[in-house]
């Protein structure tokens, strides 16, 4: 990876799109590179993308990337990043659910074109594109999002790589508390934290993952502009 003014050009060289068909190939193999411990079952594929497209066209913000990861021009433009997902009506007084169950297997076809809430499917930062702001990017677009459609804000259930190192002295809600009070860092939780998001608590069975024995948080963004 390169460094210092090297790394401002290639955060500067990755651009926001929105989804295309093009990517959806490549937005598969940015799954597998992204999410090492999932099951693959849990993993979207090129159809899915392709079918988000058609669906959703609103929902789906992809980065492109123009130069390697070492700063040399890439020949062809290089899928690195993803935020995607739907509007639906979430039901807060009755929050369990799965991630295959809430995006209806990959398909989302659970989106409600009039539903109150963007509900976060998905965000992913390619491995050597990470440090370079784009999360954050990722994340404002999606809060335009809900400020362009007049949503409440966004709703979702968020990783806990952490989780792994800590889960044999204390449960998940504990360490999901732990990290939203600043005692422990999670790569996941903690960029989200910063990105204004507050823990609504957790969700039990929500991924197949190893690494979280498959807990997720419940984490809200709201659109002040809705109210």
């Amino acid at each position: 990876m390169s460094t210092g003014g090297d790394r401002t050009s290639l955060a500067a060289a990755v651009d926001l799109v929105a989804l295309e068909a093009w990517h959806a190939p490549e937005l598969e193999r940015l799954q597998i590179d992204c999410f090492p411990t999932l099951a693959r079952h849990e993993l979207m594929r090129a159809e899915h993308f392709l079918a988000h497209g058609r669906l959703v066209p609103e929902g789906s913000v992809v980065g492109i990337a123009h130069l390697a990861p070492d700063g040399g021009e890439l020949a062809t433009p290089k899928v690195v990043a993803l935020g995607s997902g739907f509007f639906i009506d979430f039901d807060f007084e009755h929050p369990g659910h799965t991630f295959k169950e809430i995006i209806a297997e990959g398909w989302f076809t659970h989106h409600d074109p009039e539903g109150d809430w963007y509900y976060g499917a998905d965000i992913s930062v390619h491995p050597d594109y990470r440090g370079l702001g784009i999360g954050r990017r990722l994340y404002d677009a999606r809060k335009e999002i809900c400020v362009r459609y007049a949503r409440r804000g966004i709703v979702a259930g968020g990783a806990l790589p952490g989780f792994a190192q800590h889960k044999g002295r204390m449960d998940a809600a504990a360490y999901v508390a732990a990290v939203a009070a600043g005692k422990l860092f999670d790569p996941t939780l903690t960029m989200q934290l910063r990105n204004g998001f507050e823990v609504r608590g957790v969700v039990a069975s929500y991924l197949d993952d190893e690494a979280s024995d498959g807990w997720a948080s419940l984490i809200v963004w709201c659109n002040r502009e809705r109210g």
